[in-house]
């Protein structure tokens, strides 16, 4: 899939978008997928110097900075796109959506090894995620808002939270990427203070019930 298709994968995706003329020309994510692809080229080509020049020059224009070393797929939907940092060995598959503020970090220094995360394909990150670490994010999977993903997430699954945890689903079998309902996840927290209340509750009955007994 070439640059023009990414462009109409885009434009079929983003309601906003009235035609894919006009996710070419203005829209900041095609930019830099389109500058990542040229510096990509040159650092296959053993002149890093440049690929790193067009990534900076790139990351100043649009707010996106991708290193020429990370391997992207088609049909990437970066939506807005300021403060989208993706590292060195990340890896991004097919068909994927990527909000705002959201990072694919790597752990450690050492280098010529795997620091940045693995995303499959179809996966929606949401707003501010943060993806730290060579950990893997599986097919058809949601990471929310806000969330500090540190482990593997399962495919098809949905996440959130800091530190990220797998959360109940719904069973919709849609690829989140393409339905793009990033705001329709499950507070965990909330839940966990529902099921504490809930255990407070059982056991006020239980210590009441022993009263009752005793009496």
């Amino acid at each position: 899939m070439g640059l023009y298709q990414d462009a109409k994968s885009i434009a079929s995706r983003d309601p906003a978008a009235r035609n894919v003329l006009e996710v070419i020309l203005l829209y900041p994510g095609f930019k830099a997928l389109r500058d990542h692809k040229i510096a990509s080229f040159f650092l296959r080509h053993k002149m890093p110097f440049i690929a790193r020049w067009i990534s900076q020059c790139s990351s100043r224009r649009t707010g996106i900075e991708i290193h020429p070393g990370a391997k992207i797929g088609n049909g990437l939907f970066i939506d807005h796109g300021h403060g989208i940092v993706i590292g060195e060995t990340a890896v991004i598959g097919d068909n994927c959506t990527i909000y705002h503020q959201v990072t694919l970090g790597g752990t450690g220094v050492k280098r010529h090894e795997k620091r940045h995360p693995t995303i499959g394909n179809n996966v929606l990150i949401g707003a501010g995620a943060k993806i730290l670490g060579p950990i893997t994010v599986g097919d058809n999977s949601m990471i929310g808002s806000g969330s500090v993903v540190l482990s593997d997430v399962p495919a098809n699954s949905t996440v959130a939270g800091v530190k990220a945890r797998v959360i109940k689903t719904d069973g919709e079998r849609v690829a989140p990427s393409l339905s793009l309902e990033h705001a329709k996840i499950i507070d965990p927290i909330a839940q966990d203070i529902v099921a504490l209340r809930e255990q407070i509750k059982d056991l006020q009955e239980q210590i009441e019930a022993l009263e009752a007994k005793d009496n």
